[in-house]
């Protein structure tokens, strides 16, 4: 961690470093390439917004690196529920800006808890008729699923614990640290 981040003392412990975060990607770029070798048209990725755009930026370039071009979209999505945990009630707060029927379409995740969004965009997306849909998730947390999603490229099977950094926030907060750490119970339990 870095010295004197106002974090520090929020934190419990790192459970993924920057540098895993940076292998990883780079891996799922490759993986995610090879697969795309031969598509007409490139790779259509498109990113949940918000807690997606660190990966997705990191993947885009990774990407780049080795081959089908790559174009951008982003979606926000809002999923109802009590607190923390979703109902898979789902509202789009805002949609695609192209037509991507017949386009291979990529979802980007950050992570995937209880897969009843992801689920849910999945199935849109399809009704949209492109070539393919399939998704690329940095992290997913194996024992908070509650419906099964064909997730194809995983970067890190995670603890279902409260977990900050690389995009995923508590409150809109932590976003940018550059890992994954637990956030000590303290911290959320004052809200």
């Amino acid at each position: 961690m870095a010295d004197g981040s106002w974090y520090d003392a929020d934190i419990d412990h790192v459970i993924i470093s920057e540098e895993q975060i940076r292998e990883k990607t780079a891996e799922l770029a490759k993986q995610v390439s090879a697969d795309h070798a031969d598509v007409d048209g490139g790779i259509l990725l498109v990113c949940v917004l918000k807690g997606a755009v660190m990966f997705m930026a990191d993947f885009a370039r990774a990407l780049g690196n080795h081959g089908p071009s790559i174009e951008m979209e982003f979606m926000a999505v809002s999923s109802y529920g009590q607190g923390t945990t979703s109902s898979g009630v789902v509202r789009i707060l805002k949609d695609l800006d192209r037509d991507i029927t017949g386009r291979h379409v990529v979802i980007v995740e950050d992570i995937v808890d209880s897969g009843l969004t992801l689920s849910w965009l999945m199935k849109y997306l399809q009704s949209r008729q492109p070539a393919s849909v399939e998704v690329v998730a940095l992290f997913r947390k194996p024992d908070a699923v509650k419906v099964q999603v064909p997730v194809k490229y995983v970067g890190f099977d995670i603890p279902n614990e409260f977990v900050v950094g690389y995009g995923l926030d508590f409150a809109e907060r932590y976003r940018e640290l550059p890992y994954v750490g637990v956030l000590k119970p303290e911290v959320y339990a004052r809200s």
